[in-house]
């Protein structure tokens, strides 16, 4: 090797979702970013990764010796509660107190639905024992736990075949240790069963919200740690000597060891890391207000981005099953491409939930797929169809897309290109109902956003729904197809830590709340030392406070030096209260429920080059005939072609390797120095 020339230096981001593994490769040495999708084997999960690397060291001449660091998004967790294939659970709880799981909060998930119903939980009621054991709320023990509870509990739940067991006690938010004693007389016990506590997956305050998060974490527990254990070993067999990392649910990262235990934080990993890159990307290209619409396969995704920051709650839902540990805020609805329509016993046409996935995947992928999907009604309407896909893996063959248009067209009465039209309609306005349902819930004005569609499916429909909306704006990155592999190389590590405090703000609150924020801070650094981290390192602080007499707490973010002042923390709270309600009172008695601190390891950024911008009216590579109102030919742009500063009009077709942008008549389309494309619509 020249000695004046670098070491090659690769880091790479990898997503998979429900039809591809998308791969974001970067080549620090240059700044050159390389990307790539491969079609997913769901009998053997994670095999597409090494036909991935295979693929990049053929292509892009990448070394895996030299991948310094490797980032992962998958939904492995997620898939597992949605299909529920899960692990095979027990619970252990207070006797008197087995109905936990089934009480819940005693709400419907749509109350005034008539066709609402609870799902069935996790854990069936069979399988939930009851010791005698009791902790009070102020941490002490009456009745402590014994072994022989304990030895017939575990007696009964390997008779029940369980694969694991929970444990979650009455208050040990504010006492683990009773937790901790049962864990281990459990796993003297029966050492072949795996074994969680509430307290240490996620230590809050309400017994069915503690409770809950921990059967999570341990229904995918078998699954996550297979596939986690599989994944480093392919990376190592491949010679890969990155530390394998994972996206998290709050949009930072752990490695991959942590998540084996840590299952739950990784739950909306894929989703979390596309509206993290999402952000990165408007933020580059000037965008402070964006909704991201991020559509795969099997689903599509959409979050806010508020003066350019990623909004993070603690109340997501995974199917139908609260999660309360601390996320990216992301509404998901199952429109894919690969959505299936059909029409109904009534003949009514409807599109998804079911989805033709990646095998054998939408017809016109010539795979064995004979169901019309949204793909297909793309492709039948001319939007897909004129290049390859997926960097060359697919190929859009359109007459066996009009074939399986053609099954429904023929008993509604239309023809295929009306019905693949209709079907492009009604994935648009199950969209729309869902889009307008997170604008209400945030209380803000969709039209002042810009839209930004990524993901496979996103830039085929965002556009249209844009238009529906009333949004003016819409921003398509480079790279559309890989933003959320993306998302994990500009990632931070992230570690969320939370400690119940329960006390009033009064003269005694300063010293709670300091006592506490040191235990906290020692579990931040402790966790990033953990994961490897070395470098710069950021604390980020917050509180679940409320007046005195509500039953739930709203998120105030603090400074520490705040917590020896009552008046800052006070007008903090009021603030936020003011600013989420429009309505604060200056004289009511306040309640800190929860500290909350975020332990954030910041890692170096990608920087990329901007591009020479020109004043060029873009040239179309070709025309194209569509279906849009009617037969009619438009422009074709090959988006390699398209330079920084050209401009073009609507209705137009953009291909690239990763995906299609569709632009609906009357978008006038320019190219940034990021080589985005920005749309504005007539109003």
């Amino acid at each position: 090797m020249d000695g004046n020339t670098a070491p090659a230096d690769w880091k790479i981001g990898v997503d998979i979702g429900g039809t591809f593994m998308d791969f974001c490769a970067l080549d620090t040495r240059s700044g050159r970013i390389a990307s790539l999708k491969v079609l997913t084997t769901p009998d053997d999960p994670g095999a597409e990764l090494l036909t991935g690397l295979d693929l990049l060291e053929e292509r892009e001449g990448l070394d895996p010796g030299a991948v310094t660091r490797f980032v992962h998004g998958t939904t492995v967790g997620i898939n597992t509660i949605l299909q529920r294939k899960g692990a095979r659970l027990a619970l252990i709880t207070n006797q008197g107190f087995e109905d936990v799981i089934e009480l819940a909060r005693l709400g419907m998930p749509e109350m005034y639905s008539l066709f609402c119903h609870r799902a069935e939980p996790l854990i069936p009621r069979d399988r939930v024992f009851g010791i005698p054991v009791r902790l009070r709320a102020d941490g002490s023990e009456p009745v402590a736990p014994t072994s022989e509870a304990v030895r017939d509990a575990v007696r009964q739940a390997q008779e029940a075949g369980a694969d694991g067991i929970v444990v979650t006690f009455l208050h040990s938010w504010r006492n683990g240790a009773q937790e901790a004693t049962v864990k281990a007389m459990i796993e003297a016990e029966a050492p072949d069963l795996f074994v969680f506590t509430s307290s240490e997956v996620w230590p809050v305050i309400r017994e069915y919200e503690r409770s809950s998060t921990a059967i999570l974490n341990g229904y995918v527990h078998p699954r996550v740690a297979g596939y986690l254990s599989a994944l480093e070993d392919r990376l190592a067999g491949r010679g890969v000597p990155a530390r394998a990392l994972l996206t998290k649910s709050n949009g930072g990262l752990m490695s991959a060891h942590q998540g084996r235990r840590d299952c739950v934080s990784m739950l909306l990993s894929g989703t979390a890391s596309g509206v993290m890159g999402a952000a990165w990307l408007a933020r580059q290209a000037g965008e402070s207000h964006v909704l991201t619409l991020d559509i795969g396969g099997t689903s599509a995704d959409f979050a806010l981005i508020v003066d350019g920051e990623v909004q993070f709650g603690t109340d997501e839902r995974i199917g139908d099953f609260p999660l309360h540990i601390p996320s990216v805020s992301v509404s998901s609805i199952a429109i894919g491409g690969g959505s299936i329509a059909s029409v109904d016993s009534h003949g009514v046409l409807r599109v998804g939930p079911d989805s033709a996935g990646s095998s054998p995947g939408p017809a016109c992928y010539g795979r064995g797929g004979t169901a019309p999907t949204v793909t297909d009604a793309m492709a039948v309407c001319g939007w897909l169809g004129q290049a390859e896909m997926a960097y060359g893996q697919l190929s859009i063959d359109r007459d066996l897309a009009r074939d399986a248009v053609a099954r429904i067209a023929g008993p509604m009465g239309r023809s295929v290109e009306e019905t693949a039209q209709a079907i492009l309609d009604i994935a648009v306005s199950e969209l729309f109902v869902e889009v307008e349902k997170l604008g209400s819930r945030a209380g803000v004005d969709l039209r002042d956003y810009a839209l930004m569609p990524f993901g496979g499916g996103g830039p085929m429909l965002g556009a249209f729904l844009a238009r529906e909306l009333g949004m003016t704006r819409v921003l398509a990155p480079r790279r559309p197809g890989v933003v959320s592999a993306l998302g994990g190389l500009v990632a931070d590590m992230r570690g969320d830590f939370l400690q119940t405090v329960f006390t009033d703000l009064d003269a005694t609150a300063p010293r709670q709340l300091c006592a506490a924020l040191a235990d906290l801070q020692k579990e931040g650094d402790a966790w990033l030392k953990a994961q490897g981290h070395v470098g710069a390192a950021e604390v980020r602080l917050s509180a679940d406070m409320r007046y005195a007499g509500q039953s739930y707490e709203i998120e105030t973010a603090l400074e520490p030096d705040w917590l020896s002042d009552l008046a800052r923390l006070a007008t903090a709270f009021h603030e936020t209260h003011r600013r989420i309600y429009d309505f604060d009172d200056p004289a009511g008695a306040i309640e800190i429920v929860n500290l909350r601190l975020s332990a954030i390891g910041v890692t170096p950024k990608p920087d990329f080059a901007e591009a020479i911008t020109t004043t060029a009216h873009a040239m179309p590579a070709r025309q194209v005939q569509v279906h849009l109102n009617g037969a009619r030919h438009i422009p074709l742009f090959e988006r390699a072609d398209l330079m920084a500063g050209a401009t073009f009009d609507g209705p137009a077709v953009v291909c690239q390797e990763d995906t299609t942008l569709a632009i609906p008549e009357g978008a006038r389309a320019h190219v940034d120095r990021h080589l985005n494309i920005h749309l504005e619509l007539a109003e």
